[in-house]
């Protein structure tokens, strides 16, 4: 598959990710996993199996697109395709999310639910040799 990733900087300094074109991304439809430099690249891909709802022409494309950044800056990859990055990606995050987030409201209640707020306060006893955690 031909790549079509280009670097994009703008008068030497890389601009903000809502300014980058979709040439920068591995998957330029769903504008994801920027390209942007050589600590980008390492992340797309880590990150690539975390990418839901993309076809296997999609990930083929971003792969090729990883590559291309990666001897761009210089980056140097092992994988020589796509399919040994990550097998499958990762199913049901966000109903594991939707989940999570009912638990927290049925504990904490809507109001309060940083974790600031929720902590338990660290409760200690004075020693002769000094302070420890009361249970």
């Amino acid at each position: 598959m031909k790549s079509n990733w280009k670097p994009h900087e703008k008068h030497g300094r890389l601009t903000q990710q809502g300014d980058l074109p979709d040439s920068v991304y591995a998957f330029p439809k769903e504008r994801k996993e920027p390209l942007t430099d050589a600590r980008h690249v390492r992340n797309a891909v880590a990150r690539f199996d975390q990418v839901t709802g993309v076809s296997d022409e999609d990930r083929a494309q971003a792969f090729a697109n990883i590559k291309k950044a990666a001897r761009h800056y210089g980056v140097k990859l092992s994988e020589k395709s796509w399919r040994d990055l990550g097998a499958k990606p990762q199913r049901g995050r966000r109903q594991t999310a939707r989940r999570a987030s009912a638990t927290r409201k049925r504990r904490y209640g809507t109001k309060g639910t940083a974790k600031k707020s929720r902590a338990k306060p660290i409760r200690r006893t004075k020693t002769k040799r000094g302070t420890r955690r009361r249970k």
